[in-house]
């Protein structure tokens, strides 16, 4: 049976032109919401929102620079004024970077904190108004299994999906009495663009070729595979839907089984 859990509501994905994402703008998409696809790469921004229409859903691209409280303004604002209410965020916007800690220089720790924490924290701050006075809605913010555990050479990453995971329990507390339920979810290993870019990255550093980094990866993970965007999206949906409704500030991991705790 094709579900259509979202017919009439309105999602907004940030980082919806590549990745985790993409996918989440398009499982909403499918399931019959008016998706409003928020990122800084407009042509690939566009053509996400361009392909969301063969669902028979509006959909619109805004630019936006989640770590610019401008930016974040203006996007949220062109979105009330389209459809008069948000009911979904998904705060997926990020971006990776990592390096031993005596070559992390102070320029690269702040732009990593700024997207990946501070970029979710205005993303929540704008809608939250919005969804109070609806006394409903659902925040997703993206953090990763690096907000639960670490290697060396991640320290700006895996701090600022940390911080991912403080934030959405503090915020969760904040507005359930309004009926919105806030999480996040801790993705491992992901095929999507950010990942090959760090194969491409950490491999050679680590003596392997980016192909052969990304079979080390599969081989580490219990279920001896690499995770699939969509698989991401279903759970994100999940946690947007009704069957959901009594989960709230929960970090939930999709890894495979990578961080049993």
């Amino acid at each position: 049976m094709e579900l259509k859990r979202f017919t009439g509501q309105v999602a907004v994905v940030t980082g919806a032109a590549k990745g985790i994402g993409k996918a989440a703008a398009i499982r909403f998409a499918e399931e019959g919401a008016n998706v409003a696809c928020l990122d800084v790469d407009d042509p690939a921004n566009e053509d996400t929102a361009a392909s969301l229409r063969q669902y028979g859903i509006e959909s619109i691209a805004v630019h936006c620079n989640v770590a610019d409280p401008e930016n974040v303004s203006t996007a949220i604002c062109l979105v009330v004024e389209k459809w008069g209410r948000i009911d979904i965020l998904v705060a997926a916007a990020g971006i990776y970077t990592g390096a031993p800690l005596n070559e992390v220089t102070l320029q690269q720790w702040q732009r990593t904190i700024d997207i990946n924490l501070t970029g979710v924290f205005l993303c929540n701050q704008a809608v939250a108004p919005i969804m109070i006075q609806q006394r409903s809605g659902s925040i997703i913010n993206i953090s990763s299994m690096a907000g639960k555990t670490s290697w060396p050479g991640t320290m700006e990453y895996s701090a600022s999906k940390s911080g991912v995971i403080g934030l959405t329990r503090s915020v969760a507390m904040e507005l359930a009495p309004y009926g919105i339920t806030v999480n996040a979810v801790c993705p491992g290993n992901t095929l999507t663009e950010m990942v090959r870019g760090v194969a491409e990255k950490v491999g050679p550093r680590e003596g392997m070729t980016p192909e052969e980094w990304l079979r080390k990866r599969a081989e580490d993970c219990p279920m001896k595979r690499i995770a699939e965007p969509w698989e991401i999206a279903g759970v994100i949906a999940f946690l947007a839907s009704k069957d959901s409704r009594y989960i709230t500030g929960q970090a939930i991991e999709v890894d495979g089984g990578m961080v049993l705790c």
